[in-house]
């Protein structure tokens, strides 16, 4: 049902570093000056000008590309505490990105960043609570965090929160949800609702949603829709 969100090399929020000159060379793409603006603040101590680093030397901009100096420096920007370099990788650690894979580490580094109200370290720790990846499965915990993600703004949050509410029977709660989900266009959503407004004996609402999955083709949504007599509505 879930998929874990990969972080393919970097996010570019990891260029967002305090210097806004390194900044400005890197958007200029002038990536020579960028990387020794960047390893001045790096080794100043800087996270996220560590983590930047750590981007040049994956992508080989302004440096010969070196994977291991990548990681060396993720590893600082992550224990100096910068969020996005936690979440990638923790992210790295979760999928053997680059490293040995190690869901303990990945947890560790996904719960950091998480705690900094990363949406999308929010969304895959989640996920490791649902699946007991790495740590004790915990649903109610999956849960609040996907919660939060999808508070947030997190998409793939905001589409799975509403199938683990209905796993709980808070129907309440995964109407929330999938309503959401509906107004954002997700024709899917529909029949879901109109299955969740049933069982709360919500005939009204359920016709609704059921006429609208029936009108995007859906077929269950006619069995549904006979099952409960929702004509009489």
């Amino acid at each position: 049902m879930f998929k874990f969100i990969v972080a393919v090399i970097f996010s570019l929020f990891t260029l967002e570093a305090n210097s806004d000159e390194a900044l400005r060379a890197f958007k200029k793409q002038d990536y020579t000056e960028a990387f020794k603006l960047y390893e001045k603040s790096a080794k100043e101590g800087d996270s996220k000008a560590q983590s930047a680093l750590s981007y040049l030397y994956a992508m080989g901009l302004g440096v010969q590309k070196d994977l291991k100096k990548s990681l060396e420096w993720l590893e600082k920007s992550a224990q100096s505490g910068d969020a996005n370099a936690q979440y990638d990788l923790g992210m790295f650690y979760l999928k053997g990105n680059n490293v040995e894979q190690n869901s303990k580490k990945a947890f560790e580094l996904l719960s950091k960043s998480s705690a900094q109200n990363n949406i999308n370290a929010q969304y895959n720790l989640a996920l490791m609570y649902y699946k007991g990846d790495g740590v004790d499965l915990s649903v109610p915990k999956a849960v609040e965090l996907l919660d939060k993600a999808a508070t947030s703004g997190h998409v793939g949050a905001a589409q799975n929160v509403g199938h683990i509410y209905m796993q709980l029977l808070k129907f309440d709660e995964a109407s929330k949800w999938f309503e959401k989900s509906a107004a954002a266009g997700d024709e899917s959503s529909y029949y879901v609702l109109a299955q969740i407004y049933c069982e709360l004996e919500e005939f009204k609402k359920a016709k609704e949603w059921a006429n609208r999955a029936i009108n995007s083709g859906n077929k269950e949504a006619k069995i549904l829709y006979k099952k409960y007599e929702l004509d009489k509505y």
